[in-house]
C-alpha cells in the first residue's frame, strides 16, 4: 500500500501548521514507499534545505526507520557510511525524516523537514507523520 495524494496533503498540512506554530521557515517533503516525491512545500526557507528535506524523507523510507535512528545505527555499528549516504542521490541520517504509517501501522511513505534545528525538524516531521495514524 502506498500513500495517496489526499494523505500527503493531510500530512503536509499538519507539518505546515506545526512549522508555523514554531515560526520556523522550513521545507517539507513527502515521499511514497518507493522514495518518489509526492508533495513539497517551501515555507520561505533558505536555499539548500529543500534538498535536505527530500533526502531525509528518502532516508526514512529506504530503511524503514526515522532518519536520526538510521544515523544512530550507523554510528553505533561503526559502519563505513560513505557509500550508504551517497546511495540514491544522497541520504541524510540526521533528525527530520520520519516514516508515515497508516491507521493500521503499515508504512505508506515518509516525510522530511529541514530548516530548523534537528529537534525542530523532527517535531515538524512528526506532526505530519502522526496525522495519518
Amino acid at each position: 500500500m502506498n500513500i495517496t495524494y489526499d494523505e500527503t496533503q493531510k500530512a503536509m498540512n499538519a507539518s505546515i501548521e506545526k512549522a508555523r506554530e514554531l515560526n520556523i521557515p522550513v521545507s517539507i517533503a513527502v515521499v511514497d514507499t518507493g522514495g518518489h516525491l509526492m508533495n513539497l512545500a517551501r515555507l520561505d526557507s533558505v536555499y539548500g534545505v529543500l534538498d535536505f528535506a527530500v533526502k531525509k524523507a528518502k532516508t526514512a523510507i529506504m530503511f524503514g526507520v526515522d532518519s536520526d535512528v538510521m544515523g544512530s545505527i550507523i554510528a553505533v555499528a561503526g559502519l563505513h557510511s560513505c557509500g550508504m549516504l551517497n546511495a540514491n542521490g544522497g541520504l541524510l541520517t540526521i533528525a527530520g525524516g520520519m516514516v508515515i504509517k497508516n491507521n493500521k501501522g503499515k508504512i505508506v511513505g515518509a516525510i522530511g523537514s529541514s530548516g530548523g534545528t534537528p529537534e525542530q525538524d523532527k517535531e515538524i516531521a512528526e506532526a505530519g507523520a502522526k496525522a495519518l495514524s
